[in-house]
């Protein structure tokens, strides 16, 4: 969803600076009592740099200075702690000290330093508190010699093998009770993974000697056997029993069991689905050891499938066979409602522009009984335009409609036998089917077919796939009679060509993306996301093979057709970094060239690229951008008419690169009941012209060439807010024109020449407004759903 604001919001933008300079002249100690301190600094000292910064996260949260604006919105909003609004104030409190100093003294036991004392220190002065603690670390202990006692041979030979891959603990290294939780939890994993279906953590113990006063630690593992019993014992899958309930999670009436082999037994209440929709992402299979790994396997499957709404852990029943140890699953899920219907509507308004959207979907989560999603989507925009439509304001500047189905199948659908692409993710394949219709008045009415096949897999948990063998497309367009004569006046025969005629053809995309899973993450970490789309090759050959009909330009022909052929690439990477906290800094650079060929010279007009946008190019509207030094109002000169009546054409090139940084932080924990963050960021790049293209002159400027490359981009600077729901993400922007290509010289720094113009009118606005017939904008407000990237 986004939103487009220009002048409109110039004064709320100014309003919440005030309020926020305001804030910050209030005294944040104003409302506590006679006795009370506000803690305003906590210091660790005398503790290794190593621990140091992690040593501050053992001082209690009352006892954390505050952030100065979650503190302020508490204090200026909140009326004696009945609104939710900030952070209260952390108060000096002498019990959450003394708790505060045993806890970094545990933490330094923890870390090897066994003899480690910790004091602390208070000062306080204007109701300010300053809190230290100063730590004598002692010797660091270490690991002299390690021992394992355990009583089971299999296990003590099932842990000497895999210990070398887990274990931290080694002679010579840092005692650390933190390493032997983690050595517990990950032999307990390998107990789990191996049959031992009662094993619990309990059992592995560690003892150790620290009575030496050379500072090491003899260290020995203990894994006991369960009481009464020589060995531990160890477990296989028997037989499973699935149980599907209604949607309101009741098992009314009566529901056939079916035996589906020697394996599962199944009984649907909601009558609703196939027992090899469930038994195909089931890993647990008859006659295997009790494996963790398959159960938590199994559970996420079922649950990725979106049709049930509680999928638990299995339940197990252990056989009375002393011998053959068995363990009889039980396997209880509640489906999701089987249809759903949600609509959609959005605002959208940019000076004299504004407009509504509104989309409807339709879902059908378990057609024909087996797990497959049918969606059905509707969505219908309007954008007015009070400023051109003097004489008739409630007049139509553009539709866009749109329609669209798609069937989804959780499972690889070929005529060649694939393998259940199961373990990192369920797999997709996808027919989907869709049309447009887009009409902007006085210019053109397009129209378009989409077809496609599509199958999606996760090759490992950090690397997905998506590949395309069949995309057909079919688009046409209109041109408005006067439109037509008057971009025929300025020489826009290749643009005439491009947004009016037929056009058809088949090709084939592939997407790779790596490390999407942890795009929601503060991990450090580097996504990217490549994009190949070409068509037309298939149909290349096979009409020069039929040696099919020319149309007047000398392009060739099927079913009556002109047929597109090209290439092209895109590339998404992006670096992530955390800096601490909540805070992280992202950059992206996202490339992209499309290359008309063969029966081509220029690329069908939905396969350009565009710049401009909440998600790109913050401080220009979508498709306004470029290419390259492009300068409508140059272009057209004085002719206010044509100017005025071609001032929507899409500005696009075959060439693309946007890069961003963006510094992410957070503002305030509690804000009306969630989390608002905050960002600033700058953008930069632009769309360019290929040299050699149809219709690359007609954009002076627009070509794209390495010694211009600078000169050509387009840079916007910004900050913004993100309203964090857990759920979903509301995000503001407010953006600004820094540098902008369409200037020459000096006088594309735009910001920094006419910053006194940034919120009036003056000289350089009203003589780009004489040029274009339209104001010129610093500042664009984008509002939307979800990070930009």
């Amino acid at each position: 969803m986004k939103a487009y604001i220009k002048p409109a919001g110039y004064r709320l933008t100014i309003l919440t600076i005030l309020l926020l300079f305001l804030l910050s002249g209030c005294s944040l100690t104003r409302k506590l009592k006679g006795n009370q301190a506000l803690v305003r600094n906590v210091a660790v000292k005398g503790i290794d740099k190593e621990f140091a910064e992690a040593a501050v996260t053992y001082i209690d949260k009352g006892e954390q200075p505050n952030n100065w604006l979650n503190l302020q919105f508490y204090l200026a909003f909140s009326k004696n702690g009945k609104k939710n609004i900030g952070e209260p104030p952390s108060i000096l409190d002498s019990n959450l000290v003394e708790f505060s100093r045993l806890q970094i003294e545990k933490f330094l036991h923890n870390k090897g330093y066994l003899k480690a004392q910790v004091t602390d220190s208070v000062i306080v002065k204007k109701k300010k508190a300053s809190l230290f603690f100063i730590a004598k670390q002692g010797p660091l202990f270490k690991i002299r010699k390690f021992q394992d006692s355990i009583a089971d041979p299999k296990v003590r030979a099932l842990y000497r093998a895999n210990r070398i891959r887990f274990s931290h603990i080694e002679p010579g290294g840092r005692f650390d009770t933190d390493s032997l939780a983690f050595d517990r939890d990950e032999f307990y994993l390998v107990m789990k993974r191996n049959g031992y279906f009662d094993f619990y953590r309990q059992y592995i113990s560690f003892n150790y000697d620290s009575t030496f006063n050379s500072g090491v630690v003899d260290l020995k593992v203990i894994i006991d056997n369960p009481a009464g019993k020589k060995e531990h014992p160890v477990y296989k899958i028997n037989n499973t029993l699935i149980t599907i309930a209604n949607s309101n999670g009741r098992t009314p009436g009566h529901a056939d069991t079916i035996q589906v082999d020697s394996q599962y037994r199944f009984v649907d209440f909601s009558k609703r689905f196939k027992p090899k929709t469930v038994t195909t992402y089931i890993f647990q299979r008859k006659g295997d050891l009790f494996n963790i790994d398959q159960q938590t396997l199994t559970t996420s499957r079922l649950s990725e499938l979106n049709v049930f709404k509680n999928v638990p852990n299995p339940t197990y029943t252990k056989l009375p066979d002393s011998v053959n140890r068995r363990l009889d699953t039980k396997i209880d899920i509640i489906p999701l409602k089987q249809m759903s219907d949600r609509l959609e509507g959005e605002f959208l308004f940019s000076g004299g522009r504004y407009g509504y959207n509104i989309g409807n979907t339709y879902t059908d989560r378990n057609i024909f009984k087996t797990t497959a999603s049918l969606q059905i989507k509707a969505n219908w925009s309007i954008l007015f335009d009070n400023g051109r439509n003097s004489t008739n304001s409630t007049g139509i500047e553009n539709q866009d409609f749109k329609v669209g189905a798609s069937l989804s199948y959780p499972r690889i659908i070929s005529p060649f036998n694939f393998p259940i692409l199961g373990k990192y993710g369920v797999p997709h394949t996808t027919f989907s089917s869709s049309y447009q219709l887009f009409y902007q008045k006085g210019l053109v009415t397009r129209e378009s077919f989409v077809n496609s096949l599509t199958y999606d897999w996760a090759e490992t948990s950090r690397k997905l796939h998506s590949f395309t063998p069949i995309n057909i497309e079919f688009s046409r367009g209109t041109i408005d009679p006067s439109a037509y004569a008057q971009l025929l006046a300025y020489n826009r025969y290749s643009y005439i060509y491009l947004i009016g005629r037929t056009i058809f053809t088949i090709g084939s995309q592939y997407t790779y993306q790596q490390n999407a899973n942890k795009l929601n993450t503060l991990d450090n970490f580097t996504y990217f996301r490549g994009f190949i789309d070409v068509g037309g090759n298939t149909l290349g050959l096979l009409s020069k093979l039929f040696n099919a009909p020319k149309d007047s330009l000398g392009f060739r022909k099927f079913l009556g057709y002109t047929f597109s052929q090209y290439t092209k690439l895109e590339a998404d990477v992006r670096l992530y970094r955390h800096l601490g906290g909540e805070k992280q800094i992202v950059f992206r650079l996202n490339p992209g060239i499309g290359l008309p060929y063969g029966n081509s010279n220029q690329l069908v007009f939905e396969k350009n690229f565009y710049a401009g946008g909440a998600n790109d190019i913050r401080a220009w509207l979508p498709r306004t951008l470029g290419p390259g030094k492009f300068n409508r109002g140059a272009f057209y000169g004085t002719d206010t008419t044509n100017r005025t009546n071609l001032k929507y054409l899409d500005q696009f090139g075959e060439i693309k690169i946007v890069g961003n940084i963006e510094y992410r932080y957070n503002v305030t924990n509690n804000f009306f009941g969630s989390k608002l963050k905050g960002a600033t960021f700058m953008d930069f790049g632009n769309v360019w012209r290929l040299p050699g293209v149809a219709g690359a002159s007609e954009n002076p400027g627009g070509q794209f060439k390495l010694n211009n490359l600078f000169q050509s981009t387009a840079m916007g600077i910004g900050t913004g807010f993100r309203l964090d729901l857990n759920f979903f993400i509301l995000r503001f922007d407010a953006a600004f024109k820094f540098k902008d290509p369409q200037f020459s010289g000096g006088d594309q720094w735009v910001l920094v020449n006419h910053f006194n113009e940034l919120f009036k009118s003056g000289d350089f606005k009203r003589s780009y407004l004489n040029s274009n017939g339209e104001s010129y904008n610093f500042m664009q407000l984008n509002f939307g759903i979800g990070l930009p990237f």
